[in-house]
């Protein structure tokens, strides 16, 4: 998987859970919101309609109030009082109404036709008997009934709050109501509002969701192509200085080939081709020609076994192996005056080693023991090969100058050494530590993993 790919994975999956979470939230609490508002306008509506209802009847028993109360003819009074109660309304819905306790209709501003007409049996569209529960509210001293009629400026059926009072005297029911199809029409306004501005709360969120994704998803397009950049050039460093590190050696084992071996390999020609002639002149032959060829030969020899254990040491590959090369490398660290005393130390007990893990510890050493001496200006080494139980640790350790290790780390051009040896070190699964200070020297610490199977070298 790529950079850019997990990084996005990383970023916006998240991003997006989260902002997801946040609208379910912020739905469920908008519409508990809506619901407890719902509710409070509702309970204020029905509570300032209940007391203006109060009032309109009220008004209404206030109005003929005096002729309830006033002696004289009981017929007169009582056709005078229902004319006066029919002159009263508030709007084309508000009206009174007037029944016996009986379920006669006596008075119906609205609805003249009910006049007359016996309405105890009569039942609204959900088959309530609406006259007989409003007389029962008026006998038990007045009250609010909850029914359906006929709404006079619509002619249709609506929900309606009526409230009636009793004249127990003349054995009236006299009562108004108010129709509810505005609360629900206003209910039904407050929900579509509600409504709207939660899907515009949800439009905000993924916005700034695509917002967000687009701004990952260009950052971690920008990184990516600086990480590629940077890669690519380290990458080229790298290759140039491996390049480099070949042609050095080459040239490096060219000189020696060139100015040693070869040189000694000529003298000794010529001392065999001065024998040669000596012997096919019949002259003496001095013992002193073949000896002295004998021991250029052997010159030559020991110069060619330096630079073969220069390129890889035999050691490796026989019964001593890697703590008896290690010590060798010591040793010639020191011969060669590259560095001061080296001192190599071996603890715990040598278990065999995989060929590809004796080379990489070696190679790590080496490349240490090659920077202190060439950097640290270090006048001693210490180097520890350490078997532990699952591992194996390889530590060098100088009393030199020292470096910066997060500004070598972040050059492009330096710490080349230390990105190959961490490079070697993790293809085989172990790692690198490097301890270092200006003035305070270094600490080259590395660690691999071992197999259970390993065994001792004693016991191999």
């Amino acid at each position: 998987m790529q950079l850019r790919t997990k990084f996005i994975l990383l970023a916006v999956l998240p991003l997006v859970a989260s902002l997801l979470l946040i609208a379910l939230a912020v739905r469920h609490q908008e519409r508990e919101l809506v619901q407890r508002e719902h509710a409070l306008v509702e309970r204020a509506y029905m509570e300032a309609r209940r007391a203006e209802l109060k009032s309109y009847v009220a008004l209404a028993v206030s109005t003929v109030k005096p002729l309830y109360e006033a002696p004289g003819d009981p017929l007169a009074q009582r056709a005078q009082a229902l004319k006066l109660l029919a002159s009263l309304d508030y709007g084309p819905d508000g009206y009174f109404f007037v029944y016996d306790l009986d379920g006669n209709s006596l008075m119906h501003s609205r609805q003249p036709e009910l006049v007359g007409r016996n309405l105890w049996d009569m039942r609204d569209p959900q088959g309530r008997p609406t006259i007989q529960e409003l007389i029962a509210q008026a006998r038990q001293g007045g009250g609010f009934v909850d029914y359906l009629w006929r709404r006079p400026s619509k002619g249709q059926v609506e929900a309606k709050l009526g409230y009636v009072v009793p004249l127990d005297r003349w054995g009236w029911m006299i009562g108004t109501g108010l129709y509810l199809g505005d609360l629900h029409a206003t209910m039904e306004q407050l929900d579509a509002q509600a409504s709207s501005n939660i899907a515009t709360t949800l439009l905000w969120i993924a916005g700034i969701a695509v917002f967000g994704v687009a701004l990952i998803s260009s950052t971690g397009l920008l990184l990516n192509v600086s990480e590629h950049r940077i890669a690519d050039a380290k990458l080229r460093l790298l290759a140039h200085q491996v390049v480099q590190s070949q042609e050095d050696e080459r040239a490096h084992l060219a000189r020696e080939l060139h100015d040693g071996t070869s040189q000694t390999l000529v003298a000794t020609k010529l001392l065999v081709e001065s024998a040669v002639d000596a012997l096919e002149a019949g002259r003496p032959l001095p013992a002193r020609v073949l000896a002295t060829a004998l021991e250029r030969l052997k010159t030559c020899l020991d110069e060619v076994r330096r630079i073969s254990h220069r390129l890889r040491p035999a050691m490796l590959d026989d019964s001593l192996g890697l703590p008896a090369a290690l010590q060798a490398l010591g040793r010639e660290f020191e011969d060669d005056g590259g560095a001061g005393l080296v001192e190599v130390s071996l603890q715990g007990e040598p278990v065999e080693l995989p060929e590809l893990v004796k080379t990489v510890l070696f190679r790590v050493a080496q490349e240490a023991l090659t920077n202190a001496a060439k950097h640290a200006a270090a006048a001693h080494l210490q180097l520890g090969l350490s078997f532990e139980p699952g591992r194996v640790r390889l530590q060098i350790s100088d009393d030199g100058a020292g470096f910066d290790e997060a500004a070598v780390q972040e050059h492009p051009r330096q710490g080349i050494g230390l990105r190959n040896m961490r490079e070697r070190l993790a293809s085989i699964g172990g790692r690198l530590q490097i301890r270092s200070q200006p003035g305070a020297g270094t600490e080259v610490r590395a660690e691999v993993p071992l197999p259970s199977n390993s065994t001792s070298t004693a016991s191999a």
